[in-house]
């Protein structure tokens, strides 16, 4: 599970911002004990703030490292593709990354500091018995690695400038750096944050951002095989109190139905079609959704469904995915791809502790402030954007001291600008320009 994550120097990030997830309210069901570190750990974490102020970059930065990792051995050759904070007179530095998690009740720290041109430092520690250890250490090409692991010796031969070690040493079979990569590498991009447009894209020639909408196909594997089981996520008990497993397909169907679209079933069958040019007949898979009305039963082609319940389907498997890894989804701009209703069912299935076992996190950037009635006040984040152009970030618990108490009416408080984060609307020079004023 992420504790928290640090980002400086970062698009509209000029100094350090922090998101954490350990709780201020321990004692309820969205708080999951981590013994090891002796907190609590949330599963959910939204951040709110007018547009422009930089919400989406604090996900992004979190997406960014993930990217990284997975792809500076093979892709950082000429340049590394960041975007440093841009409205300064003058140089403030690399940008830095802070990372900290808990892998299999361990806690690791992943510390990267670099610039366009070159990774200046980078860490990985653990904390075996609360006791601080490194893993690896380097300075530019210089390289320091923990006794006892010369499985990743060979990372020395294969580093550059413009390679992380983490994305080199996790090729190696060493079990303490594949837990910890891996687990980074699990965390899902959902909605509008930016991204590379191709893996081999570089700075200089071509890395722009691009919008990662999921896909159906995500979602179409866990109804494709029916005879699949996975983790035992979601169970049932029969009359005699017998508890079991359901399969790939009875989970996914089990969370379509959570929706409460009308929906009772999810047929994929073959459908052929001709060609009109060349005459040929193929086949091809059909998704078709099973609808009800009173006593009787329709299939619905998938391409005639609700933008909304196109949205919930395409969610499925990567919900899925991540209730059953524990792992990291982060989603940006929720309410533009999400019904509240839908939204709200969501944090509730991360919430609690029947439907997601194993702590999964959803972090996520918002508008929707009826959201706010299903958040506590340490699940919500601030943004504001300063007068220089940076992003500045806030823990709402922290915002006003003892003031934000637990059972505040946190929309209301919002909405009348009790916490800031709201947009400055002033219509003055607005109606000026069109000359309805003087």
């Amino acid at each position: 599970m992420l504790i928290r994550f640090e980002a400086s120097n970062y698009r509209s990030i000029a100094e350090g911002v922090e998101l954490s997830m350990v709780a201020v309210d321990h004692d309820r069901e969205a708080a999951r004990p981590a013994p090891h570190i002796a907190e609590d750990l949330l599963t959910l974490a939204a951040v709110y703030g007018p547009n422009a102020s930089g919400k989406s970059n604090v996900v992004a930065a979190l997406a960014w490292l993930r990217d990284a990792i997975a792809d500076s051995l093979r892709f950082w050759e000429d340049d590394i593709p960041l975007e440093p904070f841009a409205f300064t007179a003058g140089p403030i530095g690399p940008s830095e990354f802070v990372l900290e998690v808990t892998v299999d009740d361990v806690r690791f720290e992943y510390v990267v500091e670099l610039d366009q041109s070159r990774v200046l430092y980078e860490g990985l520690f653990h904390y075996p018995e609360k006791k601080r250890r490194r893993i690896f250490e380097r300075e530019s090409l210089e390289l320091k690695l923990q006794r006892g692991l010369g499985a990743l010796s060979g990372t020395r031969e294969l580093l550059t400038e413009r390679t992380l070690a983490l994305s080199v040493a996790r090729r190696f079979d060493e079990p303490l750096v594949s837990r910890f990569a891996n687990d980074i590498l699990r965390i899902q991009v959902l909605g509008q944050v930016p991204s590379r447009t191709h893996p081999g894209a570089t700075f200089r020639s071509g890395w722009r951002p691009l919008r990662r909408p999921f896909s159906r196909a995500d979602t179409f594997r866990w109804f494709d095989d029916p005879n699949s089981n996975q983790l035992p996520l979601f169970t049932l008990s029969d009359d005699e109190g017998k508890w079991s497993s359901l399969s790939s397909r009875e989970q996914a169907l089990a969370l379509l139905r959570l929706a409460d679209l009308g929906i009772e079933d999810v047929v994929i069958d073959e459908q052929e079609f001709v060609y009109s040019s060349s005459g040929e007949t193929r086949t091809q898979r059909r998704l078709r959704l099973v609808h009800r009305s009173g006593d009787n039963s329709a299939p619905l082609d998938f391409s005639a469904e609700s933008e909304g319940t196109r949205t919930w389907f395409g969610l499925i498997g990567p919900v899925l995915t991540a209730l059953q890894n524990g792992s990291i989804v982060i989603f940006d701009e929720l309410d533009a791809s999400l019904h509240p209703t839908l939204s709200a069912e969501l944090l509730r299935v991360f919430r609690s502790r029947v439907t997601n076992p194993y702590g999964a996190q959803l972090i996520f950037t918002s508008h929707d402030t009826s959201l706010l009635n299903h958040l506590n006040r340490d699940e919500v984040w601030l943004t504001e954007k300063q007068p220089d152009g940076s992003t500045r970030l806030g823990a709402l618990a922290e915002f006003a001291g003892e003031r934000v108490r637990k059972s505040q009416n946190l929309e209301n408080a919002y909405l009348h600008g009790r916490f800031g984060a709201l947009p400055d609307v002033n219509q003055t020079d607005f109606l000026r320009a069109l000359g309805l004023i003087g």
